[in-house]
């Protein structure tokens, strides 16, 4: 019996794909991670891929040219887009460009499986899986991590590209300070 092929994740966000893979192997799946385009297009080449969980915005490479490179080596795999950053534009873009799926973080693992086995443009049973609509604060926060992540952590920046002034992103990070 040969071991099955695993699930390729990838993600920047390191406690993300790793709290999510660890997830996806506690169901019974093995999972390969990338934290980018390159380190997922290596192992893409190196084994056969079938299904994939690709994340939208990332450092270096969008999540729709990781989908498009991921479906040159592997035409038939399955790959479903994660994003915290919901737009239906990339939406169409991504089911345009083979996506299985388009689903919003947070996302449950549970979820994430029940994309893969539903076919391609099928919304599937509403009630099936229960809506976890987040808090505006969760959402904020969310928003304001990433963008303190783009920037590299500078706090002035991050407070110019939010549009908010630096006290009042200060404020803030006080309020929930990040791990580091």
């Amino acid at each position: 019996m040969t071991a099955p092929t695993p699930i390729l994740l990838v993600d920047d966000d390191e406690r993300f794909r790793e709290r999510l893979a660890r997830a996806l192997e506690q169901r019974g799946h093995a999972v390969a991670t990338a934290a980018g385009r390159d380190e997922a297009l290596a192992i893409a080449r190196a084994q056969p891929i079938e299904r994939a969980i690709v994340d939208l915005r990332m450092p270096g490479a969008h999540g729709l040219r990781v989908l498009k490179d991921l479906l040159e080596l592997h035409p038939d795999a399955a790959v479903v887009i994660l994003t915290g950053y919901f737009s239906i534009a990339t939406t169409v873009d991504a089911i345009r460009g083979g996506a299985r799926d388009y689903l919003v973080k947070p996302c449950d693992a549970d979820r994430i499986l029940a994309a893969f086995e539903r076919e391609p443009g099928e919304n599937g049973d509403a009630d099936a899986l229960p809506l976890e609509t987040p808090s505006l604060a969760r959402v904020e926060w969310e928003h304001i991590e990433r963008v303190l992540r783009e920037c590299d952590g500078n706090v002035s920046k991050a407070a110019r590209v939010l549009g908010i002034h630096r006290r009042t992103l200060q404020y803030k990070l006080s309020k929930y300070p990040q791990s580091r």
